[in-house]
């Protein structure tokens, strides 16, 4: 009896094990057109690298154009305008994470103060809605805003100021870029703050609306300790987008006009690899900012791992 016993559960056990692999299975042909993608269009492309070393020809291919080195990421450094296209990316990176952060902030702060569930349901709707469109779409849209002749210096010369040319100044076209991108993006990272609230104790409001505490009291000492982790956790992962300041953005905003204070790292790889045709060159640019964006999104997950507890492994 007990033989039989035995029998029939190592029959179950094998049964399961037979189901688990199936189903393993199924989840890896699941991810299989997924890998196939990422293999073409990422890894194969990653060959071509080697062009940064090269002086590239078309025509000749890579196996057949001559090496050249590290002249390319030499020639870069020699060129006056790299300077500036570095601290352009790194000043419009930088105030669109800052920015990024502290508007998403004290909107769901605001918005966590609002009892009317379906007037807080459409607030988060309408904030949220621009996250989904394209750049090319808002970019024409701010294109006609913020024209000469466009709705915001109707409204300036109504109030008897002078029309400014928003998208051809210098002194503009930074902070226009930086607030663009904060009003598109803000609605989508409020949500992320609005789970962080939803995780905190209402016991604790309630002990501290008995101890006479405001609501502002209420949010220092409650409501912002309890989001810190989250803020901390986005803000660190955030560094790893420094050299990120926005192709499709600025794309679609700028002119030469305004080269001298809007051109990034990657609207200066289009001009030079798809325009000029300096293929070498543009691969060593975008090559070396790989580079430190791997090292920066390393160090952001090392800080984000050790004061925010952030783990993928």
């Amino acid at each position: 009896m007990e033989t039989t016993v035995n029998q029939e559960r190592e029959v179950r056990y094998r049964r399961k094990k037979k189901r688990k692999a199936f189903d393993e299975m199924t989840y890896h042909f699941m991810l299989l057109p997924g890998m196939i993608m990422l293999f073409i269009f990422s890894i194969v492309p990653m060959f071509g690298v080697v062009m940064a070393f090269q002086k590239f020809i078309p025509a000749k291919g890579i196996f057949g154009s001559k090496w050249a080195g590290l002249s390319n990421f030499t020639y870069m450094f020699q060129l006056p305008d790299a300077k500036q296209i570095f601290v352009n990316t790194l000043v419009i990176a930088v105030g669109k994470i800052v920015l990024g952060l502290i508007v998403p902030i004290v909107f769901a702060l605001l918005l966590n103060e609002v009892r009317l569930k379906a007037f807080k349901s459409t607030i988060q709707t309408v904030v949220y809605l621009p996250h989904f469109m394209s750049w090319v779409v808002l970019g024409t849209m701010l294109t006609m805003i913020f024209s000469f002749d466009g709705m915001v210096n109707n409204f300036l010369e109504f109030f008897g100021l002078e029309r400014i040319m928003f998208l051809a100044s210098n002194d503009w076209f930074r902070p226009l870029l930086i607030v663009t991108d904060t009003w598109k993006e803000f609605g989508y990272g409020t949500i992320v703050y609005l789970a962080a609230l939803t995780a905190i104790n209402p016991a604790l409001y309630e002990s501290a609306a008995m101890d006479g505490a405001s609501r502002w009291k209420q949010t220092l000492n409650i409501t912002l300790p309890g989001m810190f982790p989250t803020i901390i956790l986005l803000g660190t992962l955030s560094l790893g987008n420094v050299l990120n300041a926005g192709f499709d953005q600025v794309f679609n905003l700028y002119n030469p006009l305004v080269y001298e204070t809007g051109d990034i790292i990657d609207t200066f790889v289009y001009r030079m690899g798809l325009i000029n045709m300096q293929y070498s060159f543009a691969t060593a640019i975008g090559l070396m900012k790989s580079v430190i964006s791997f090292v920066l999104i390393v160090i952001s997950y090392r800080l984000a791992s050790r004061y925010a507890g952030y783990r993928i492994f």
